[in-house]
């Protein structure tokens, strides 16, 4: 919504449409006042310089007027929006109004009798009678551009409204997709034979190895799966939350794969009360020994680290698998991207160089 004044009517709409308003209304009103007045019996007597004069003088003094009320109207909307106090607000135009009002019709006065150069003497009662007409006339004016102003206000504000209202609708259907595809993938992961057998597999190993070891590694492996009964249904998770699953996803992975795989974590604290989409990181990690060998030789170097607050980086070694192609990452990046894209993140950031893979994350300063 633009910050200065979003309305209905446009300021230059106003204009053309309050200019030639008021001037007819100043004559119609003034005539239905006092039809009988002296002015309306001597008008049509009148040259047509003089009337001319006349007209543009009523002009200028419309424009004024609506020029008065615009800006009035403008700057109350920002320091005294209707949303707030409504009452209060209405007073206060109308008072500023009136007050605008009575100072140009000063100013037209003062002008009148520079021009027509005429005598300061007492002035007669027909000429406080027309100069109390004048006022009541110019006040009638004055409250019709304020009712006309205040409807554009209104209507404008009913449709932003409803507009936010329909994009706060879609917005939130969108995120609900988004968090439906991580459920489902995470459920994927749950549910996937092949990570379950080989640890259960490394479990019943430590047991006979070591029960202390054993122990350990099955409370890793319930921390991990209760992260992702818990978390999986969330847009967002703090980085911090992200790094404690990520701390047992770790452990279980090195007592399977052992050491042909490296990890290095090295996150600044500001960045851990910042967030991103839950799963990211172990998607990436995953991402990263699905395509590349784990040889105790030459092994899997995975680095994650802050190169600055909201920056994250996930950067692994390249040892491809004969065969593998390095953009086939499968679901994991593609889907990472599009919950970015839903929550209105800016994307993460693929790098690849001869030796390296990185992913640069974007942490986010809001939670959703």
């Amino acid at each position: 919504m633009n910050k200065t004044e979003n309305t209905f009517l446009s300021n230059k709409v106003k204009r053309m449409v309050f200019v030639p308003f008021a001037f007819v209304l100043f004559y119609l009103v003034s005539f239905l006042l006092d039809p009988y007045a002296k002015f309306w019996a001597e008008y049509s007597q009148r040259n047509f310089w003089n009337l001319l004069a006349e007209w543009c003088t009523s002009l200028v003094f419309c424009f004024l007027v609506s020029e008065a009320s615009i800006f009035i109207h403008a700057k109350l909307n920002r320091s005294l929006p209707w949303t707030d106090r409504p009452l209060k607000r209405l007073v206060v135009e109308a008072l500023f109004n009136m007050l605008a009002v009575m100072f140009i019709i000063f100013l037209n006065i003062v002008f009148i009798i520079c021009i027509e150069k005429e005598d300061l003497s007492a002035p007669s009662s027909e000429d406080i009678k027309n100069l109390m007409q004048w006022g009541v006339v110019s006040m009638m004016i004055s409250f019709m551009i304020i009712a006309i102003n205040t409807g554009s206000y209104l209507v404008s504000n009913w449709k932003n409204s409803e507009m936010k209202v329909t994009e706060h609708k879609l917005r939130e259907a969108e995120l609900k997709q988004a968090s439906v595809e991580a459920q489902l993938n995470s459920l994927k992961l749950q549910l996937d034979p092949h990570f379950i057998f080989n640890s259960l597999s490394i479990l019943s190993e430590l047991i006979l190895e070591d029960q202390q070891l054993g122990y350990e590694y099955s409370e890793r492996f319930s921390k991990v799966y209760r992260f992702l009964l818990v978390n999986s249904k969330k847009n967002t998770i703090s980085l911090e939350e992200e790094l404690k699953f990520l701390d047992s996803y770790i452990f279980l992975i090195k007592h399977r794969i052992g050491s042909g795989i490296t990890f290095d974590i090295d996150v600044a604290p500001q960045s851990k009360a910042l967030y991103l989409p839950p799963l990211t990181l172990q998607l990436l990690i995953e991402n990263a020994i699905k395509h590349n060998s784990t040889n105790k030789n030459n092994p899997l170097t995975i680095k994650v680290y802050t190169q600055e607050a909201q920056i994250l980086v996930v950067e692994n070694s390249l040892a491809l698998i004969e065969n593998q192609n390095l953009r086939s990452f499968g679901i994991g990046l593609p889907n990472i991207m599009s919950r970015f894209e839903l929550l209105k993140g800016k994307t993460p950031e693929i790098i690849k160089t001869p030796t390296t893979y990185k992913v640069v994350v974007h942490l986010m300063d809001y939670e959703q």
